[in-house]
């Protein structure tokens, strides 16, 4: 029985800033970020907008685009490392927004939880619902990826800065694509990239030694949780390189696979935390997959063989035909970690789908990354279906129908300092207060919708 993905949608910001109006205000060569990482826009959320709004558009546009009886739906799970609650989760503030369109208790008896590692938490919460599919055909499932990619300003992160949601329906049958039974996995406890919960003394804050009440906070050290993540970035690409690699050999031992699976893949997608990331790191894979090559490279050391072996004709081609579909969105809206992955396979896709390329039941392969770290690498089919499905998705004209913004409003924007929308909502769900008085629904969020 086939189990997949039977179709897909997006949200993303209708605001962006221009790579180029960034590098220029930091003092960094454009051309080092649109043509060295291939970045050209970052996508950034309004004032009303968040992590929710993101993913319960995505999902309204899914449900309206496939019609979808929501009786059918078992389980909406969240991938998400942008959370808005310590407790509540972000599903279950998707499936009440969702209910208030269709109706009260429409989703009572489905199951919503969030599942957090870093960048790969929608991948694990697809493979949770592949799985369920498996065992239960007549049932469906939802799977959200939604995140906003927020770096702290003159950081060596904030060129790679986006924001965006994917929903995708999971079903036996599918549409679009259907997936294998192995996965390859590799994981390592490290600290490459994280969001810590920090303190403070209060005193530092209050400037009274007293520990005094202050908004309610009776301890003497307060929390601070922050958007942004501490991270060594050339730390992070050590431990992404290291764990694809692993993730990719066991793979090959789970799927009993002896020759270079990535041969038979007619398209590979990686999570890009930026849009070059995916060609910058598979070559460490290609090396070590063509020994033969390698050893016909300039340079004494193996690092300096793999630089030459990046520019060769072999592996530019396998980059332009394997690859550079995948890259097209992500240059257009920056990162959006859990969801990057699967902006690359839209993007993909529907770059084939434009470009009327016949891809039936072609395999695709899957590259994985979360920071903390873990790596799944595993592959899919592609079903007869793919194209009509994908290209109601409208990718490509979205992205090029936003509003570009100027770098002063972006700078205010990041660091909270616009109070009201720039843009005018339509035919979308927006935050629209946050509860600040009631003492048992303090920091209650709450959202309507804009027809």
């Amino acid at each position: 029985m086939l189990v997949g993905i039977d179709a897909i949608q997006f949200s993303v910001p209708n605001l962006y800033l221009p790579i180029q109006t960034l590098a220029t205000q930091r003092n960094i060569e454009p051309e080092k970020l649109t043509k060295g990482l291939g970045l050209q826009k970052m996508s950034f959320l309004d004032v009303n907008q968040d992590v929710v709004t993101l993913g319960t558009n995505a999902v309204l546009k899914l449900i309206e685009q496939e019609k979808i009886n929501l009786n059918e739906i078992a389980k909406i799970y969240i991938g998400t490392e942008s959370g808005i609650d310590n407790s509540k989760p972000v599903a279950s503030y998707i499936l009440s927004l969702i209910e208030t369109k269709f109706g009260k208790s429409t989703l009572l008896n489905c199951d919503v939880v969030d599942l957090t590692f870093a960048c790969i938490g929608a991948v694990d919460a697809l493979q949770s619902c592949v799985d369920y599919i498996r065992l239960n055909p007549t049932k469906k499932a939802i799977v959200v990826a939604t995140d906003f990619a927020k770096y702290d300003l003159n950081s060596t992160g904030e060129y790679t800065q986006g924001a965006g949601a994917i929903a995708m329906l999971i079903s036996a049958q599918p549409k679009i694509l259907a997936f294998s039974k192995e996965t390859g996995v590799a994981t390592s406890g490290v600290f490459d990239f994280f969001k810590p919960k920090q303190s403070i003394q209060k005193e530092a804050i209050t400037g009274n030694s007293k520990n005094e009440n202050w908004f309610d906070v009776l301890e003497a050290e307060i929390t601070i949780v922050k958007d942004q993540p501490v991270f060594d970035g050339q730390y992070s690409n050590t431990c992404y390189i290291n764990r694809i690699s692993e993730a990719y050999e066991n793979f090959k031992k789970e799927s009993n696979q002896q020759t270079k699976i990535y041969s038979n893949w007619e398209q590979i997608f990686m999570h890009l935390p930026y849009c070059f990331q995916g060609r910058r790191t598979f070559i460490e894979i290609f090396a070590k997959e063509n020994q033969h090559l390698i050893e016909n490279q300039t340079g004494l050391e193996l690092k300096d063989k793999i630089k030459s072996l990046a520019k060769s004709n072999e592996y530019l081609s396998l980059v332009e035909n394997k690859i550079y579909p995948s890259e097209i969105a992500s240059g257009e809206v920056g990162n959006i970690y859990t969801g990057s992955i699967f902006l690359g396979l839209l993007s993909g896709l529907y770059y084939s789908a434009k470009e009327n390329k016949e891809l039936n039941h072609k395999k695709v392969g899957f590259i994985a990354y979360g920071s903390g770290s873990k790596s799944k690498v595993f592959e899919a089919e592609i079903q007869p279906n793919w194209k009509e499905t994908i290209l109601k998705t409208a990718l490509f004209e979205t992205l090029n129908s936003r509003t570009e913004i100027d770098f002063e409003t972006y700078e205010k924007l990041h660091k909270k300092e616009i109070k009201s929308a720039l843009l005018n909502a339509k035919n979308e769900f927006v935050l629209d207060y946050i509860e600040n008085n009631n003492p048992v629904l303090k920091g209650a969020r709450y959202y309507k919708f804009i027809d």
